[in-house]
């Protein structure tokens, strides 16, 4: 992990963390309300259980909100996660009636909570292409210092070469 990468990763994963952890104890009525929030948006939800969508819902958040705070995680995947997570979520502000003002992305009063997690998305965009190209960045520097080291092997070997035909003749 990239240590520039570190702040965001901390704050963002400790809040979904916590996010989900808290719906782990949900009851009956919170869980009713986020399932029938999401099935509005995405109707193959529609077919589980309240409870067992909190649940799922809640092991995604801990599952994404660990993987934010583990260092040995590359951002490249936590940010690409993150930024699917955000996406999902832009999706219920683009799906569910009463979020955006009439014929507008703009947020109502009621919109403006699911409308700021937009951040989710662009700091997951950010971690994984930082974490892509830092990584396709090392990657091609390794790959240099194995051709550069291939070219000298090849040189040292025309050079025995070359020394090993001087002296026959």
């Amino acid at each position: 992990m990239n240590l520039t990468h570190a702040p965001l990763r901390a704050t963002t994963g400790a809040f979904i963390l916590n996010s989900g952890l808290t719906k782990l104890s949900a009851d009956q009525e919170t869980a009713q309300q986020l399932h029938g929030f999401a099935a509005t948006a995405y109707p193959a939800f529609g077919a589980l259980e309240p409870a067992t969508f909190t649940k799922a819902l809640a092991i995604g958040e801990i599952a994404l909100g660990t993987a934010l705070l583990t260092p040995k995680v590359p951002s490249a995947i936590a940010g690409t996660a993150l930024a699917g997570f955000g996406l999902g979520l832009m999706g219920l502000y683009a799906r569910v009636p009463g979020l955006r003002q009439p014929g507008s992305i703009k947020p109502t009063q009621d919109g403006t909570a699911i409308a700021k997690d937009v951040w989710l998305v662009g700091a997951g965009a950010t971690l994984g292409l930082q974490g892509f190209f830092n990584g396709a960045k090392r990657a091609g520097r390794k790959a240099a210092g194995k051709v550069s080291d291939a070219v000298d092997n090849v040189a040292a070997a025309a050079d025995n070469a070359q020394s090993t035909l001087l002296h026959r003749t």
